[in-house]
């Protein structure tokens, strides 16, 4: 709010939070809420608000996330290409697993993780955004050289066995799964590969781990129908505040219940990571609005 101005309260009881605009540069802030559910109303909310025309507005979808310490280092800033939901399925407890399969999780309606029919239709497991538009916003921010705060080496350099891991903050392009459960550990990490690889017919991967963001899309997909918006113009960038999996020698439970809320090992480094990324784009639209008005980028 502070940086971006946002001094202008439109008042929003039907929504997670009030929506603050700054009227001279026409940039709207709202927080959803956690969760896919919160993320969907509110920005069906927003959608559907008669004190905004957002038939031409782009959507910037900022937050902290795990990481998978295979792709990505603390503080690290993800651009989505595929956004993957990780509620939809058939669930077997882990007891009760047949032989040979990795968990017991497996898509809704599907004979396991091997159908491969079952990816002939989607009830909104996986979503594309425009390619031509994050090829546009990572190449614009591909380069940036992020600050690295102090506090991320003493947790980076305990991941010796993922030397992403251990690397400074950088900018990447990696996909984002998005489920109601906040899962931990090596065995929920390669589930998480695997769901997403499914899903995207092998075109995409794993990198974030959060909540919200196919329950963002979902929304701006119905508005796009209504002709309310264009999803055409949503972009999801995730940064790394902790990773998905323990380092070497800590239990999956031990590791997870250390890093809570305030306590994530990169949660400063991944707000401001965010903010500055994310604003390289913003200022650019913004600066090239009687271009980008009419015209996505890309096309």
């Amino acid at each position: 709010n502070e940086r971006r101005q946002l001094n202008t309260v439109f008042p929003a009881p039907f929504m997670h939070h009030d929506i603050r605009v700054n009227l001279k540069t026409g940039v709207l802030g709202i927080v959803t809420g956690m969760g896919s559910v919160n993320s969907a109303a509110s920005i069906m909310a927003l959608g559907l608000d008669p004190r905004f025309d957002l038939t031409q507005a782009y959507w910037l979808v900022a937050g902290i996330s795990g990481f998978d310490p295979s792709d990505a280092s603390l503080g690290s800033v993800a651009w989505a290409d595929y956004l993957v939901d990780g509620d939809l399925g058939h669930e077997i407890d882990a007891r009760e697993i047949p032989a040979g399969w990795n968990n017991g999780y497996f898509p809704l309606f599907s004979q396991g993780m091997q159908d491969k029919e079952r990816r002939s239709y989607s009830l909104g497991e996986v979503f594309q955004l425009n390619e031509a538009l994050v090829d546009w916003a990572f190449n614009l921010t591909e380069a940036m050289q992020l600050p690295d705060h102090p506090s991320l080496a003493a947790t980076r350099n305990l991941y010796t066995n993922h030397p992403v891991a251990m690397r400074t903050p950088f900018v990447l392009r990696g996909d984002q799964l998005a489920a109601m459960t906040f899962w931990h550990g090596e065995y929920l990490n390669q589930w998480a590969n695997e769901w997403v690889d499914y899903w995207t017919l092998g075109k995409g991967e794993f990198v974030s781990s959060a909540m919200e963001d196919t329950g963002t899309f979902q929304s701006l997909t119905y508005l796009d129908n209504a002709g309310l918006a264009n999803k055409q113009r949503m972009l999801v960038l995730r940064t790394a505040s902790n990773y998905t999996v323990p380092p070497p020698g800590k239990g999956a439970v031990e590791n997870l219940l250390q890093e809570q809320h305030d306590s994530y090992a990169g949660l400063d480094a991944a707000l401001e990571n965010a903010y500055l990324v994310g604003s390289v784009v913003v200022d650019e639209i913004l600066n090239h609005w009687d271009t980008y008005q009419n015209t996505t980028p890309g096309e």
